[in-house]
């Protein structure tokens, strides 16, 4: 009896033992993400999935070819938007400088037009007949001010308001969102989606970056 005893007491204690292994490789593909609860295929590899792959969250789930079709166009256009966020933060700047030099044009025309009813007409050296350089007129006024910048643009310096730069940090905040948003997809390492970020920014820059280039002499 105690022979049948011992010999019952090391087969229960064998039991839990040899099932104790039996357990770790799920646990290891828990922990790869390759199949998550959901169904999503998820990798921190590089990978082509498609039909069940998941991007950001659960919610965003490839149930199609033709959903995922819809995704990768999807991830071309938001690249694209972000071409076109800094493009127009470009012009934004740019139209910013075209109105504070008008401004500074027309103080400027105005101060000459007052130093002529004043009688003192304006100094203006010419460099042919008829033809004079303007960025060399200047009023001979012993009360005039200064020359204005407007004659040198290279020498302005434009701060901008509160609320134009207001506007410039709302640009570059959405820029921020979307280009953080891209990092995020293309670190499921999913080839297809990789391949779509290049293929908008290409298209972007192509549609958004075609301006004049400034020449400049050497």
């Amino acid at each position: 009896m105690a022979t049948g005893m011992s010999g019952m007491d090391m087969s229960s204690t064998a039991a839990p033992m040899a099932s104790t292994p039996t357990s770790s490789p799920s646990s290891g593909m828990g922990m790869s993400g390759m199949g998550m609860g959901s169904g999503c295929k998820i990798s921190m590899l590089w990978n082509w999935y498609s039909v069940d792959a998941c991007f950001i969250s659960s919610t965003w789930r490839i149930t199609s070819k033709g959903k995922f079709a819809g995704s990768c166009i999807g991830v071309i256009c938001l690249v694209i938007a972000l071409e076109f966020l800094r493009r127009l933060q470009r012009e934004y700047d740019a139209y910013l400088v075209k109105q504070h030099r008008v401004r500074n044009a027309q103080t400027h025309s105005s101060v000459h037009e007052q130093g002529s009813e004043d009688g003192h007409a304006p100094d203006i050296e010419a460099s042919g007949k008829g033809n004079y350089d303007s960025n060399r007129v200047h009023v001979t006024s012993a009360s005039s001010p200064a020359p204005d910048p407007v004659t040198n643009p290279k020498s302005q310096r434009l701060v901008p308001t509160v609320f134009q730069q207001a506007i410039r940090a709302l640009l570059h905040m959405l820029q921020f969102a979307v280009a953080y948003f891209i990092m995020l997809l293309a670190m499921y390492y999913n080839g297809y989606i990789i391949i779509c970020i290049i293929i908008g920014a290409y298209l972007g820059s192509f549609i958004f970056s075609w301006e004049g280039i400034q020449m400049t002499d050497a």
